[in-house]
């Protein structure tokens, strides 16, 4: 299950973005949200949807709640579409 998750979690275009601005680095839920033309409730849950699939880790800091990739999923996720290319 935890793979269709995942697979669900990129099919969309926002949540892929959100992982591509989050490889610069950790990000707050308002920071990600400047970078989109939808609200910020749309944002949370995208975010959430990302979480739930351990995309993304979240951390709170004091009132902020700041984002960042969870790369060994990513990294799972690689090898297993390079696994289907036929290439390890």
């Amino acid at each position: 299950m935890a793979m269709q998750d995942t697979l669900k979690a990129l099919a969309d275009p926002i949540r892929r973005e959100i992982l591509h601005l989050l490889k610069s680095g950790r990000m707050s839920a308002g920071d990600i949200t400047e970078h989109f033309d939808v609200t910020g409730a749309a944002i949370s849950r995208h975010l959430s949807v990302l979480k739930d699939a351990d995309l993304i880790r979240d951390t709170r800091e004091g009132k902020f709640i700041y984002y960042e990739l969870n790369a060994s999923v990513l990294e799972e996720i690689m090898l297993w579409i390079t696994n289907l290319k036929g290439e390890v």
